[in-house]
């Protein structure tokens, strides 16, 4: 179930549009990012050549001065970097708080038009949590939203904060949801929303998921308030399969979804554009508090590897480090401290070349 769940986000019709060649060597822009993220980006690159996945890396750096173009430490080499490349993979990167600088992920998305967020969610094999029957897929509107970064002080003390949606924006992402539920067998797309009390921003969200649902017939579609899809998540995940929501709803949902599997180290997530753009992360925090300490899970970053590989069309690639992966969770020997076991980065790396596949 876990290796179709995590199907390529494109699928290979679209892939052939970047003109990928089934095993010719591609070059992959890589962001080691902050804290554990060197650690857990070295990790990735050894796994990523025992596997002998025909990849080059072309690490960035994201400086310390922020760029004025962007107000953000993302400098345009970054940006150019991924679309040269036309792929990407990243690890968790810290913004400064409270300094006036844009978020580094929002720059990403934002200024790379990387619109739709994917993130599978999945009970893993051999890894008990509260829920064994979670098998679902969040798609979250990256651009706009509560987090369109439009903020200014009307007077001392009172501060607005607009949240924009547009109907290309919306039909763009809910475009996206219905036609990944198509290519990879799922049943039906939930459209998660506030349109209750925000009748004219989530009302156009659900006017053009409505207009978008008419082109796919074979789809269930049902409409659900974020509140309560929240309390149904955590009564019965699997009442849900493709859900597609706006920026901020998009956020807390995916998150809490990955609370239902065991938290962020276990979730892999991509970031899609025009064209077939992507960008794969690993969504989970920096963990400074452990970084430099071989205690890190590399376990986001590597699935999240694993899209990538099957998203450029690299499908062998991807199920032999996803399989690996899978399986030295399964076996319980080598999880890491926040799996419940006490195994360090360097011997879970070790345990999942050793489970590499022939």
């Amino acid at each position: 179930m876990y290796r179709r769940a995590l199907a390529s986000v494109a699928r290979e019709a679209l892939n052939n549009q970047r003109g990928y060649a089934s095993d010719a060597l591609r070059t992959v822009t890589l962001f080691p990012g902050d804290g554990i993220g060197p650690e857990i980006a070295a990790a990735t690159k050894e796994i990523f050549a025992a596997a002998k996945a025909p990849i080059k890396w072309e690490e960035q750096f994201v400086g310390t001065q922020a760029d004025p173009r962007t107000n953000s430490f993302v400098s345009r080499e970054n940006l150019d970097s991924v679309l040269k490349n036309g792929i990407g993979l990243k690890g968790p990167m810290a913004t400064p708080i409270g300094k006036g600088h844009r978020s580094l992920n929002l720059t990403l998305r934002k200024e790379l038009q990387l619109f739709a967020n994917v993130r599978p969610c999945f009970s893993i094999p051999g890894y008990k949590t509260r829920y064994d029957n979670v098998n679902l897929i969040t798609i979250r509107e990256n651009t706009e939203g509560e987090y369109s970064g439009l903020e200014h002080e009307v007077v001392p003390g009172v501060v607005e904060s607009l949240k924009v949606i547009t109907r290309g924006a919306s039909t763009r992402v809910a475009e996206y949801a219905f036609q990944y539920a198509k290519l990879n067998g799922r049943k039906k797309v939930t459209a998660v929303h506030k349109a209750n009390i925000m009748k004219k921003a989530d009302g156009l969200f659900l006017e053009c998921c409505r207009e978008v649902r008419e082109r796919y017939p074979e789809i269930e579609y049902e409409e659900a308030i974020v509140d309560a899809t929240c309390m149904m998540l955590v009564k019965d995940p699997s009442r849900f399969d493709v859900m597609v929501m706006p920026n901020l709803y998009g956020d807390i949902i995916s998150d809490l979804c990955a609370g239902l599997i065991g938290g962020l180290g276990l979730t892999p997530s991509a970031n899609i554009g025009a064209n077939n753009l992507a960008l794969m992360e690993a969504v989970h925090g920096t963990a400074p508090d452990i970084a430099g300490h071989d205690k890190a899970n590399p376990t986001a970053l590597l699935l999240s590897g694993s899209m990538m590989l099957r998203h450029m069309g690299l499908h062998r690639h991807g199920d032999r480090i996803q399989d690996a992966v899978l399986k030295t969770i399964a076996q319980g020997k080598y999880r890491t401290a926040d799996l419940g076991g006490k195994a360090s980065t360097t011997e879970f790396k070790k345990a999942v070349i050793g489970n590499l596949a022939d």
